[in-house]
């Protein structure tokens, strides 16, 4: 549990870690290339962790030494992921994409992770097919298997991530050359092209709309360095403008958050990049605005939590639209708990400002919203306790400590 209380003006310097949502995936990707490979400013959270387990039942070696992860792939890959592993985080998916690539075969328990809408994997299975991999799912587990992939063109009916990233790891091993239409174009897509690339796969355009494959023999192991988390960036940008103040943000890019800093800029935060981050400074009460979640470069679902949270104290009436996951918003019954004036219709919410929130027991129903409770504590009257917080540690390092440092008043409970 986290206690928060009303905290204010923040100030100093923060530093993000390597992106969650990157990370896991270069640990799969690993999976490509028997031998070592060591991952550079990984964040030390849970996730990371079970991934590491994960592998390890797969028969690898991993060991955590800091911020460096190494993988020691054997060249005979158990190609099963189990329940017990898999429930806990739905990135595990994307070792179907590894395994069938090299090995032609997997067994993947059915994903679990956050429940905050119905996120279903046709996509990435469809998309498998194209390449000639085939399919059977009983008593919980997608069974797949395929004698070559053989590349394709492969038209998503939506920008997936985890589908992009699947397509991606299983195609560059594939014979010919695969070309993904309406791919997802995030940041974190780009690194995993550019882990792949490093190990000698030949993948042009990621970052786009169209990613192009030409199939290699083989890859080998590399060392890699993980790019920064843009979300955890975003957390404390949202913990300035609630709380107000002066802050450094190192390592954060400015590129991988362009449409997000621009609606911050219009809410009256101001951000400067940097020689290595952003400068943050916020006043003490931003200005209300519409939001609209859009795939990348628009503003991300994971950022949504942390705007509803500041629109709640911010002066005015905000309308929050929610086009990629409607059950990111149950962060809003906790944040009612809280004395926010919001109310839902549908996929949008309005956000009616109020100076200030009043202190209560809620509780984090995943990792971006429980990050977000903890920050909407910066603005509440009393003391605000914040349970099931193994949800932030999940792809949080050490965020109790971090607001800490910059004069949050928090602390586990």
């Amino acid at each position: 549990m986290v206690r928060v209380r009303r905290s204010g003006p923040l100030e100093g310097t923060v530093r993000v870690s390597g992106a969650k949502n990157s990370a896991l995936k270069l640990m799969a990707a690993a999976l490509l290339a028997p031998g070592r490979s060591v991952l550079h400013n990984v964040p030390r959270i849970a996730d990371v962790t079970w991934m590491g387990e994960l592998l390890e039942r797969m028969g690898c070696t991993v060991v955590h030494e800091g911020a460096t992860v190494s993988i020691d792939v054997p060249v005979d890959v158990v190609p099963e992921a189990p329940y017990e592993l898999v429930e806990r985080m739905r990135a595990s998916i994307v070792v179907l994409g590894p395994l069938l690539g090299r090995l032609g075969e997997a067994r993947v328990s059915v994903p679990g992770g956050d429940d905050f809408g119905h996120r279903p994997i046709d996509m990435h299975l469809k998309g498998l097919e194209e390449l000639g991999a085939t399919f059977t799912t009983s008593h919980g587990y997608i069974e797949a298997r395929v004698d070559v992939l053989t590349g394709a063109r492969v038209l998503l009916e939506f920008p997936s991530v985890g589908a992009t990233e699947n397509l991606l790891m299983a195609s560059v091993l594939a014979k010919g050359t695969t070309v993904i239409d309406n791919a997802a174009r995030e940041p974190e897509i780009a690194d995993l092209a550019s882990f792949l690339n490093r190990m000698g796969a030949v993948v042009a355009g990621a970052g786009t709309s169209t990613i192009t494959v030409e199939g290699v023999e083989r890859l080998d192991p590399v060392d890699y360095t993980v790019v920064a988390d843009r979300i955890e960036a975003a957390t404390y940008l949202a913990a300035v403008g609630i709380a107000g103040g002066e802050i450094t943000i190192e390592g954060a890019r400015a590129d991988h958050m362009d449409m997000l800093l621009a609606k911050l800029g219009e809410m009256g935060i101001r951000v400067s990049p940097t020689a290595d981050g952003l400068w943050v400074m916020a006043p003490q009460r931003l200005r209300s605005l519409d939001v609209s979640t859009l795939p990348y470069p628009g503003v991300a679902t994971d950022y949504q939590p942390f705007v509803v949270a500041m629109l709640s104290v911010a002066d005015g009436v905000g309308i929050v639209t929610e086009n990629i996951f409607g059950g990111r918003f149950r962060t809003i019954d906790e944040l009612l708990r809280m004395g926010a004036d919001i109310r839902a219709e549908g996929h949008h919410v309005v956000i009616r400002g109020v100076e200030a929130l009043s202190g209560a027991p809620v509780r984090a129903p995943d990792i971006r919203a429980g990050a977000a409770l903890v920050v909407a504590g910066l603005a509440a009257e009393g003391e605000t306790l914040v349970g099931d917080a193994h949800h932030v540690a999940r792809g949080y390092e050490d965020l109790v400590g971090r607001l800490a440092s910059l004069g949050a008043d928090i602390a586990y409970a």
